[in-house]
């Protein structure tokens, strides 16, 4: 019974994550059933404490962290508990819903990457850096939103994959001015980001939209009710994230920093809601 506080405590802890780091985030996962709901809250509070060991703790050994946050998964697996609240609730969903190993493996080399990889030269690596760092998060949260049905799993797998990495490029060009001056990084492959053209947008534009396309169509609209609305709420938000930098022009992206206000928010989940509720998705 007190092990049972403790774990209520570490997803309290995991929702409260969510929260403070991500308001858009938190809204499209309060829109998932309640059965599912604290899992995709455990699943953010460890990748963002991940994604904050890289991005944030800079005057800290970013490295001996995130080699410490590794081996305290990994102890807290084998053991059934962490005392760190965020790892513990993580720990839970994982084994609640079978998230294989190499998934967590190929989130952390994103993460670990970002520790001194500063330019993606190539698709390939570019890529790669995606299926780590956004992919193979979307791929766990459908482990939860299928509940184990391995044969939904692998028909959801590649249109989960897509929207996840349409979040991240969304991301990428939203955060342009930040990466490139204070983290140093450059994702797009073959693009001066510091002199980005419309051309050059436009094809990364296209690139998202394709993901975005590919997603709804063979993926959201074939997703669990109890995933659907949620999932189709962070799409919206994103999508509308995407439409707002694609009409900025290229030569102000990186001084302007593309956001959603609360109102617009509110918007966007009533009109999805009403979509939702026609059977429109």
């Amino acid at each position: 019974m007190k092990k049972q506080l403790f774990d209520e405590v570490s997803y309290s802890c995991s929702k409260l994550v969510t929260k403070k780091y991500s308001t858009s985030f938190s809204l499209a996962t309060k829109m998932l059933a309640p059965c599912i709901r604290p899992h995709i809250y455990n699943i953010y509070g460890f990748v963002r404490f991940a994604d904050e060991i890289v991005d944030t703790f800079h005057s800290y050994d970013k490295e001996d962290l995130l080699n410490r946050f590794e081996q305290d998964y990994y102890v807290s697996k084998e053991q059934g508990i962490s005392l760190n609240p965020i790892l513990n609730s993580f720990v839970h969903t994982v084994n609640t819903y079978n998230i294989t190993d190499d998934l967590v493996q190929a989130f952390l080399k994103s993460m670990r990457d970002d520790l001194s990889k500063k330019e993606y030269k190539t698709e390939e690596e570019y890529k790669a850096y995606i299926y780590g760092s956004a992919d193979v998060v979307g791929l766990m949260c459908l482990k939860v939103f299928v509940k184990g049905n391995e044969e939904q799993y692998n028909v959801l797998k590649e249109p989960a994959m897509r929207l996840g990495s349409a979040f991240q490029k969304v991301n990428f060009l939203r955060d342009l001015k930040d990466d490139i001056e204070h983290l140093n990084r450059s994702y797009f492959p073959n693009v001066d980001l510091k002199q980005l053209n419309a051309t050059s947008k436009e094809v990364i534009v296209k690139d998202i939209e394709a993901d975005f396309d590919f997603a709804f169509n063979n993926g959201i609209l074939k997703l669990p009710v109890e995933a659907k609305f949620g999932v189709f709420m962070a799409y919206r938000y994103y999508k509308k994230l995407l439409n707002k930098l694609k009409a900025t022009p290229s030569e102000e992206i990186m001084d302007t920093r593309i956001r959603i206000s609360n109102p617009m928010k509110i918007n966007l989940l009533a009109r999805s809601y009403v979509k939702y509720k026609l059977n429109l998705i």
